[in-house]
């Protein structure tokens, strides 16, 4: 079978990287399309995958800049499958079901953000989804028909215990001490097509962290956005493929970005989300009420009257009092304590959750008849088994 891959975004790297190799190893031709993004080249290269960026330069700073760049990778895509012979398209993009339509293919979207969240995204593929995939606590508004639910999170396929195992000395060779606390903050730029209006950590925010985080450990800082002067000294530059090693030994996970804090959770590193998404995404809700891996805090306060609420129904936490409340109390713990505390809640999640990327490849080999499976036996423990 001809499987193609749509990459627009660095986690979805991630996401993909294992369920490519599997499909490799059992013998079907994968190929990876790519937009320019970030690091998301650098990955691929690093990684061994060979890959077609099909989409060197984006427009950028308009909504029509960004319309006309979908337009060309629909078309680029078009040219490439019937050059190819694709037989199923998979990614996290309104083109896959687009290009897949047109040209009567199999198509596998796949997303872990709640449709409130991703609408722009939601309208674009309305007219032309086939199957969405999503974890159990998203809801797909008016997509939800075409949705297959699973039990898992995106991060669980590659940071699960069957992919991922951190390494003290990959940490250390940064020079970092795995034996004494560290934190680590991280600033999103929160420039996405969904980030209009989200507040998260400014300046103000970030020297009260600092201050309250000083006596407890080093601190170290990542950025996708410019560091005032006076942060510069916190600056860690990393790798990004080390990055979950160094994520997985730290003490507390502190930052406004939505992936590296689930991604924390994972691994059992306390987290403290701070922006206007917390309580519109329901796998971050899942793993702060009901995993307690970590906790979310809306940026902006919000009042008794507001339909922002956790799972048992109270007020979501919000406005910088609760942020600092919540990490005072998480370095106020013994550090045995809250090691111990969040690697049993962490084995809890496990035991509940599948290998992502074990689904996922299974899911691509087997469809669509594997998304009739899945909605057929959706209750059926033996069945997720097979995933763990």
């Amino acid at each position: 079978m001809n499987i193609l891959i749509q990459l627009s975004h660095p986690a979805h790297f991630h996401l993909y990287k294992n369920a490519i190799r599997n499909c490799q190893k059992n013998g079907h031709m994968v190929f990876v399309l790519i937009k320019t993004k970030d690091i998301l080249e650098n990955l691929l290269q690093n990684a061994g995958i060979e890959y077609f960026n099909i989409l060197p330069v984006a427009h950028r700073g308009s909504k029509f800049g960004i319309l006309w760049d979908m337009i060309v990778r629909d078309w680029r895509i078009m040219r490439f499958c019937r050059k190819h012979a694709i037989d199923v398209l998979s990614g996290s993009t309104p083109e896959v079901a687009q290009v897949a339509w047109l040209l009567r293919l199999k198509s596998i979207n796949t997303t872990e953000d709640d449709a409130i969240v991703i609408g722009a995204v939601v309208k674009a593929l309305q007219p032309f989804i086939k199957c969405m995939l999503a974890p159990i606590p998203c809801k797909m508004g008016s997509i939800e028909k075409h949705t297959v639910h699973y039990p898992s999170y995106h991060e669980l396929a590659y940071l699960h215990p069957n992919h991922f195992t951190p390494s003290r000395e990959v940490v250390e060779s940064y020079g970092m001490d795995t034996s004494k606390p560290y934190f680590i903050l991280r600033f999103a730029s929160l420039n996405a097509h969904h980030d209009d209006g989200i507040k998260g950590i400014n300046t103000q925010v970030a020297q009260r962290l600092v201050n309250i985080l000083s006596p407890h450990g080093q601190i170290y800082i990542t950025s996708e956005r410019e560091l005032e002067p006076q942060f510069e000294p916190y600056r860690i530059r990393i790798n990004p493929l080390d990055m979950h090693h160094v994520m997985a030994f730290a003490s507390l996970y502190i930052g406004d970005s939505q992936t590296m804090a689930a991604e924390a959770g994972v691994l059992g590193t306390p987290f403290v989300r701070f922006n206007d998404f917390v309580g519109r995404i329901g796998y971050l809700r899942e793993l702060e009420d009901v995993y307690q891996l970590g906790y979310g805090i809306h940026a902006s306060p919000l009042t008794e009257d507001s339909h922002i609420r956790r799972n048992d129904g109270s007020l979501q936490p919000s406005g910088t009092a609760a942020l600092y409340n919540a990490v005072e109390t998480l370095v106020a713990m013994p550090a045995n304590e809250r090691q111990a505390t969040f690697a049993a809640r962490r084995e809890k999640m496990l035991s509940d959750k599948i290998d992502y990327a074990k689904y996922l490849t299974w899911f691509i080999e087997e469809y669509p008849a594997s998304k009739q499976q899945t909605r057929e036996n959706q209750n059926n423990t033996k069945f997720w088994a097979q995933f763990k």
